[in-house]
């Protein structure tokens, strides 16, 4: 707590565009190429009235790797970020943002942002801002006050608030079948004045048109294709009464019961048939019609059949269990799409309750996959 009333610098990282003094770590020295980039920023904010989105175009377009790819690559530091996909370096609006309103540029050094609220479990939690510790002038500015102030009311500006506080019905459902990214939910108005939903790839739309391409589908489209293959499902698996009255019918379960049952009753009696072999051997040998050694050689090889024959019934039983688990977990399939047999519109939770995810091709296909049966996972396109 000294150390930061002091406006000593005591975390593991500093941001982008700093790195510690070799003479003291709790002191910052600019690192001159990412300042630069940081200076990059700030002048396409303010002066070319850039947003933060055409700001990540503009990096992701020029290569420039955002600030896990730096501190990974260039810096090699053991820097980690819960929030990159992989080695996924490019820019995202976030990034922009935290950079903009971040006061370590014009050489203040603000910590105490978040606390452990309990060392057993190690929860974090943040910490309100009027109980942040700032000390100001404590190391090289890269942005003069006056930019960083005209940045600030620019920032207040672009920020968009999600009044409806409603939930997408396609929320968490859709990724782009090439970049693997959630699509991202845009508004559109027509030359009629009708405005319409859809959805584009977050890739895209967020990093750069390099990256990916737009994938675009309305949602009205979406909704469309999606109510019609299940419909579809419904009426070649689930004309229920039928199906599972076949089903009750041919009762698979009982009839895979009794061929594996038959099986096992046979393969008993090769046992007990192996069985009365080796104890004829055994009388053979003490009445010396076969020698020691015919008698050892004879009885491995009896006892080597047994073992293989239990091993078939072994695998019987296995074989068994699993037509049984296929079976239920058909029917469990069949009965999820029962429930839904007169649909005629699409909710949240028929989506949730049936469909695991989305994938949105170029063209607008999708790639439908459904819960409960694997087989149909990836064979459903529009």
């Amino acid at each position: 707590m000294v150390e930061r009333k002091n406006g000593e610098f005591v975390g593991a990282f500093p941001s982008y565009g700093y790195i510690k003094n070799p003479e003291n770590n709790h002191k910052l020295i600019v690192d001159v190429e990412a300042a630069k980039i940081v200076k990059k920023i700030f002048d396409w904010k303010v002066n070319e009235g850039l947003g933060n989105l055409s700001i990540c175009h503009r990096l992701n377009d020029m290569g420039i790797l955002n600030p896990t790819g730096y501190k990974k690559k260039k810096l090699n530091q053991n820097y980690n970020n819960a929030g990159i996909m992989k080695e996924d370096y490019s820019w995202c609006p976030s990034t922009v943002r935290n950079i903009l309103k971040n006061d370590i540029y014009i050489g203040n050094v603000t910590q105490g942002k978040r606390r452990v609220k309990s060392y057993k479990i190690h929860k974090v939690e943040n910490v309100p801002e009027n109980e942040w510790i700032t000390v100001e002038n404590m190391h090289e500015p890269i942005i003069d006050k006056e930019l960083f102030e005209k940045a600030q009311g620019l920032r207040k500006i672009d920020t968009r608030v999600q009044s409806s506080g409603i939930l997408s019905m396609w929320a968490g459902a859709l990724k782009c079948a090439d970049c693997g990214r959630a699509m991202h939910k845009k508004y559109c108005k027509n030359k009629t004045g009708t405005v319409y939903e859809y959805y584009i790839c977050s890739t895209y739309r967020k990093k750069s048109k390099n990256l990916c391409t737009k994938h675009t589908l309305k949602v009205e489209e979406l909704e469309n294709a999606v109510l019609e293959t299940i419909k579809l499902h419904i009426k070649l698996f689930v004309d229920t009464e039928i199906l599972l009255q076949q089903i009750n019918d041919f009762n698979a379960e009982k009839v895979a019961n009794d061929s594996i049952e038959n099986i096992k009753q046979s393969k008993k009696k090769e046992i007990e048939r192996v069985n009365n072999l080796k104890r004829c051997l055994y009388e053979d040998w003490k009445s010396e019609y076969i020698t020691k050694e015919e008698y050892f050689e004879y009885k491995q090889q009896y006892e080597k059949d047994i073992d293989r024959i239990r091993e078939v019934m072994a695998n019987l039983d296995k074989q068994n269990e699993k037509q049984i688990e296929t079976v239920n977990a058909n029917s469990l399939w069949i009965e999820n799409f029962k429930v839904h047999k007169n649909i005629t519109e699409l909710d949240r939770d028929i989506i949730k309750e049936l469909i695991d995810y989305i994938e949105v091709h170029e063209n607008k296909k999708i790639t439908i996959h459904f819960k409960f049966m694997e087989r149909l996972n990836e064979v459903t396109k529009y």
